[in-house]
């Protein structure tokens, strides 16, 4: 058994056909099948349970793999350990982020770092949901959550900037409606919700539900106060929200990050400007290595330089 082998095996596991594994490792179907049955003879168990159009791990195919990924990630450090005592940082950082903080704030200092250090590809993928970042080889992911004790227990995290999200409206919306003055004011309101992960089904937050909150001061403790929001219009794309909002239709609660520009240019406005949500701070999640490689410590380093002062806040002003 060689790496071949383990990278085989990851892949039919990925993937759960081995059409697609063979697809991804550039052979053929026929030698992936050839293969995984010689390996399988050779170990004297059955890895993988061969069903019409896809096939699953056995048990002793899940252990196979999870002994696999530490393998394969030690062979790597290794490599890049050599390979960067003799050069310059290089290599290929697998980085995933979603697609709103990806594209506005995360991209543009990819490829500053690209500049900085040329030697090293970076393949940023974009997604709606937190990738297995161990079995889908990603280096790290940016992500906006506190992530729970459970990952934050396996896998390596790290703050890289604080994040809110706020309470905006388009002036148009605020001139013909009036401008709120406390939060009970927002039930008479028409509040844009964004409906995710369940929305009210019972599966996931319930996002109508608001939880705002004051800063604490030298003077007074932070406050925080539940309202739950109403109004015509809802969507699970928190883009087609953000337009409803830029065109006057309601209020909307939002990442700070991704309403700056408009706050700058006076699109929109900020309402009842002592509250916020504070739930969605930017992570750096990756998993758990020995040895984190240099262009990826690199990487992680620059990226927290760059969000520590949270620089959507002065494009917000």
């Amino acid at each position: 058994m060689d790496r071949t082998d383990l990278a085989m095996v990851l892949a039919v596991r990925q993937h759960g056909s081995l059409v697609k594994a063979a697809r991804a490792l550039q052979l053929t179907p026929p030698v992936v099948t050839k293969r995984l049955s010689a390996l399988e003879v050779h170990l004297g168990v059955r890895l993988f349970q061969r069903i019409t159009r896809r096939v699953s791990p056995t048990t002793e195919g899940h252990a196979l793999c999870d002994r696999a990924i530490e393998v394969l990630q030690s062979f790597a450090s290794i490599e890049d350990e050599l390979r960067e005592r003799q050069s310059e940082p290089s290599g290929l950082i697998r980085i995933a982020c979603s697609f709103g903080f990806g594209r506005l704030w995360l991209g543009p200092m990819l490829a500053e770092f690209h500049e900085r250090y040329p030697a090293v590809a970076v393949d940023l993928q974009l997604c709606e949901q937190l990738p297995d970042l161990a079995n889908e080889s990603f280096d790290a992911a940016i992500w906006l959550w506190h992530p729970p004790a459970h990952i934050a227990a396996e896998w390596i995290s790290r703050k890289l900037a604080t994040n809110q999200r706020v309470l905006v409206a388009a002036p148009d919306y605020l001139a013909q409606r009036g401008t709120p003055k406390t939060l009970e004011d927002l039930t008479s309101h028409d509040c844009l919700v964004v409906r995710e992960n369940g929305g009210d089904t019972g599966q996931g937050q319930r996002f109508d539900h608001w939880r705002l909150s004051t800063k604490s001061t030298a003077r007074t403790p932070s406050r925080t106060q539940h309202i739950t929001v109403k109004g015509p219009l809802s969507s699970n794309s928190g883009e087609m929200v953000r337009d409803w909002c830029l065109s006057g239709h309601g209020i909307m609660l939002r990442s700070l990050w991704d309403v700056a520009p408009q706050l700058a240019s006076g699109k929109l406005s900020r309402v009842l400007p002592h509250y916020a949500m504070y739930d969605a701070d930017i992570h750096w999640l990756a998993p758990y290595r020995s040895q984190m490689p240099l262009r990826i410590r690199l990487l992680q380093d620059f990226l927290a330089s760059r969000f520590r002062d949270e620089p959507w806040k002065y494009s917000a002003r």
